[in-house]
């Protein structure tokens, strides 16, 4: 019934019920019909009774009128037969031998009596009339009985059926074609909004703007949330492939020449130094690659990736690994601050890692010289899983907090990407978490925070960070010790800034 059309489907909605009072309608009517033509015929039967007691009581016994033979001839549609005798039992007027009931004592004595009876093997309707009356000196109670054919009476009823049943067909006819023409009238605003989405161009993803009825406007308004959801998955793509094609340009180019170098060395020994060289390119390279790559995994990724128990401290223990031969290197040391108690979030393990991964190696990327020590700590607050990674670097200006937070954006010149916060503040907002980064104070302290189970968040106050990220939205708050956090607005469970109503 769902791939119906729909115009079908309101008609049947609609009709089904008329129909089924229609047929109870016809069901009554049958009924009321039988009991209608009883209830005639047998009044009919009584007033040809009467008249014939009275002629019998005129004439005594001799003829009936010439009025009674009419209606005798003719009542309700068919002949009346007739039989008069005496009280002695003696034959007086009328057809030679009436019909009997079935039970011969049936309403002996009673003054009207109905029945059914069988007349030249024909189904009659009989009334036997008792009356007091004198003929020829003769006083006693006379007996008249009067009958006629039953099919006269089912002629009446199938007659009387048949009209009421033409009457409901044609009334039912009549709404159907009202029906069918007023459901396709009121389909009219669907069917042209159809033909204008049909008549846009492939690229056109803008809103739709047409006046249309309330029943569909809540359609209308998920058709362009969703084609807003859609332009800006496009956008964000097409930006992630000119930053990429820009940012992979110079270590593609760097991994061109230190080859070129080597491949041009004049001895084996020129050729080793300089791959180590093309090494290194190639490997910035490649780590750019893989975080672009990492970044747009998060924002792609299907909601039913975050569906899995994890162990925040398991993460920190394993990231902390991998970073400790580049902290080594570096001369900083990292450190984790666990609770003994297990922390579990329901979210991508992967997806986790990577963030945290990235926050820490964003501090030692640009820690500067003076980094000795990076922090890592868990802790849980109102069922939010809280992951702090301090440092005692060169710290953050609060009036950079909005490039650092930009895909390829650094504060100063050096090295790595420019992706590590980007990929962090992805797998907040995934996640439904918030990314929250404390400056002015020695060194920088980045807190993630995640739920611990998966539900809606409270909607809180925000506006638009920047145009290139319409479905990223940060409140700045300046607080103590110079705080700003920035709160994620999560794609996942809904969550959308007041001046960006869900439509």
């Amino acid at each position: 019934m769902t791939s119906a059309s729909l115009r079908l489907r309101l008609t049947l909605i609609i009709l089904i019920p008329i129909l089924a009072i229609g047929v109870a309608v016809s069901i009554w009517q049958v009924s009321n019909a039988r009991a209608t033509a009883a209830d005639l015929f047998d009044r009919s039967l009584l007033s040809a009774a009467l008249a014939i007691s009275g002629d019998v009581a005129r004439t005594n016994g001799n003829a009936i009128s010439l009025e009674t033979s009419d209606i005798l001839a003719d009542t309700s549609g068919g002949p009346v037969f007739y039989h008069v005798f005496a009280p002695d039992g003696i034959y007086v007027l009328g057809y030679a031998t009436p019909p009997v009931p079935r039970d011969v004592n049936q309403g002996r004595d009673d003054e009207i009596t109905y029945y059914d009876g069988r007349y030249h093997s024909r189904d009659v309707r009989v009334l036997r009339y008792r009356s007091v009356i004198t003929v020829d000196g003769i006083s006693g109670a006379f007996t008249f009985t009067v009958w006629q054919d039953v099919a006269v009476r089912s002629a009446f009823v199938r007659d009387l059926v048949l009209r009421t049943f033409t009457v409901i067909a044609i009334l039912i006819g009549s709404v159907a074609l009202v029906v069918w023409f007023g459901v396709s009238h009121g389909l009219r605003p669907l069917l042209d909004l159809e033909d204008a989405i049909s008549r846009r161009s492939s690229d056109d993803l803008s809103p739709i703007r047409r006046a249309v009825p309330p029943e569909i406007r809540g359609l209308v308004t998920h058709l362009n949330t969703l084609f807003g959801q859609v332009e800006r998955a496009m956008d964000a793509q097409t930006t992630l492939i000119s930053n990429a094609a820009h940012q992979l340009r110079n270590p593609i180019a760097g991994v061109l020449a230190m080859a070129e170098a080597v491949h041009s060395a004049p001895t084996s020994q020129a050729a080793k130094e300089r791959s180590a060289g093309l090494l290194s390119a190639a490997r910035r390279a490649s780590d750019l690659a893989n975080k672009l790559l990492t970044l747009e995994r998060v924002r792609a990724a299907p909601v039913e990736a975050f569906n899995t128990p994890v162990e925040v401290g398991t993460v920190i223990r394993e990231v902390i690994e991998t970073v400790k031969s580049d902290a080594e290197k570096r001369n900083v040391q990292v450190t984790a601050d666990l609770q003994n108690n297990p922390i579990v979030v329901i979210a991508d393990g992967l997806m986790l890692r990577e963030a945290i991964t990235n926050l820490v190696d964003n501090s030692l990327q640009h820690g500067g010289p003076n980094l000795g020590h990076v922090r890592l700590s868990l802790a849980q607050e109102n069922g939010v899983a809280i992951i702090t990674v301090e440092d005692d670097g060169n710290g953050l200006r609060a009036e950079d907090v909005e490039i650092v937070l930009a895909r390829f954006g650094q504060a100063s010149p050096g090295e790595g990407s420019g992706l590590g916060l980007s990929i962090a503040e992805a797998v907040a907002e995934r996640h439904c978490g918030t990314l929250e980064l404390q400056t002015e104070r020695q060194g920088l302290l980045v807190r993630l925070s995640l739920p611990m189970v998966a539900k809606k968040r409270r909607k809180t106050e925000h506006r638009t960070r920047q145009k290139s990220a319409p479905n990223r939205v940060s409140l700045h708050q300046p607080g103590r010790g110079g705080r700003l956090e920035h709160s994620i607005w999560c794609a996942r469970c809904g969550r959308q800034p007041p001046d960006r109503p869900r439509l």
